[in-house]
């Protein structure tokens, strides 16, 4: 582990659900991630109808005294929320914590291992 994976926290933005089973399940993600990476501090992080919400989120890991946060959106696209709402929300956290670095990574789109586990799905509905 190098002095960059401790001095980052990573944050897996996810849309939320009214659901709270949807939400601990990505909760449970950002657990598991944080159990086998590099990375000392990931949560999950929502846009709506989950807690925390992003601003929340971000506020946390200023105060655990994190100088550098890692946006992951765990969405499979880049719709609307990505393309609208989250660089609105990731331009007024800047506004908020000038000296905190905020870095929005890809979404799941396009990722060579979506294929795999499509296929994969297939074959256990297959039986």
């Amino acid at each position: 582990m190098n002095a960059t994976n401790i001095a980052t926290a990573i944050l897996l933005f996810a849309h939320g659900s009214r659901v709270e089973e949807a939400n601990r399940g990505v909760r449970e993600l950002a657990r598991e991630v944080e159990r086998n990476g590099p990375h000392t501090y990931v949560r999950a992080a929502f846009l709506e109808l989950g807690a925390p919400d992003l601003a929340t989120a971000v506020h946390e890991a200023a105060e655990a005294g994190f100088r550098r946060v890692i946006v992951i959106p765990y969405f499979l696209t880049l719709g609307l929320h990505l393309r609208r709402d989250l660089p609105s929300l990731v331009e007024a956290e800047k506004q908020k914590f000038p000296d905190l670095e905020i870095i929005v990574g890809q979404p799941l789109e396009g990722h060579p291992l979506m294929t795999s586990i499509i296929f994969e799905r297939i074959q256990q509905a297959n039986g």
